[in-house]
């Protein structure tokens, strides 16, 4: 999907409705596809697979120690916003194994949120370098917040992260469909306020 707002259909005012792609990336267990499932208006599509003993070595569940499955491919969901701007949202996976998917799932999109578990702050460091370093793709910064408590402020995460000061890092409960969704809804505010870079070749 071309991120270029583009018209897809007219609404029932006359008015022309524009789609836009968004990516929710982040390490393992942060809350993707909880936060898609939160705020799609359709079932979301999810690739979510059971996790087994073979994965054990890969995966660190020490701070979910609830968690049974795994997204190994991507979620999609899609939001309307204001009746006039379709907001289609693809999930990456966290786990290293899959980033070879990511290029192709981030290409073309308007922006990304990248969700973070703050007990897990070092989860996160690759995929922050990935839109850092790698891509022309706007970001920002969503701190889940896991038992309804964050452990740190959030100027000690963008501290800790590295993080530039003009980058909107905002905290939420992935679960609650309102809260995530004024998270897309920050991201489109940034994504919409920086001029577009062209998209990497290649």
């Amino acid at each position: 999907m071309d991120s270029n707002a583009s018209s897809s259909s007219s609404s029932a005012s006359g008015r022309s409705l524009v789609s836009a792609k968004v990516v929710v990336a982040g390490g393992f267990g942060a809350g993707k596809t909880t936060l898609v499932g939160s705020v799609s208006e359709i079932p979301p599509v999810s690739t979510e697979a059971v996790m087994t003993e073979a994965s054990e070595q890969h995966d660190d569940l020490s701070s979910t120690p609830e968690k049974v499955t795994t997204t190994v491919a991507m979620d999609f969901g899609r939001l309307t916003l204001e009746q006039e701007l379709i907001m289609y949202m693809f999930g990456t996976p966290g786990q290293a194994r899959f980033w070879f998917m990511w290029n192709d799932i981030v290409r073309g999109a308007v922006g990304a949120v990248i969700v973070v578990d703050s007990r897990r702050l070092a989860d996160c460091f690759d995929a922050i370098d990935y839109f850092e370093t790698s891509q022309s793709v706007p970001y920002i910064v969503a701190l889940n917040r896991f038992d309804g408590e964050l452990p740190y402020t959030v100027d000690q995460i963008r501290e800790a992260l590295e993080i530039s000061p003009e980058v909107p890092i905002v905290d939420f409960d992935a679960r609650d469909r309102n809260s995530a969704g004024n998270v897309l809804k920050t991201l489109l505010r940034y994504a919409l306020s920086r001029p577009r870079q062209p998209d990497p070749v290649g």
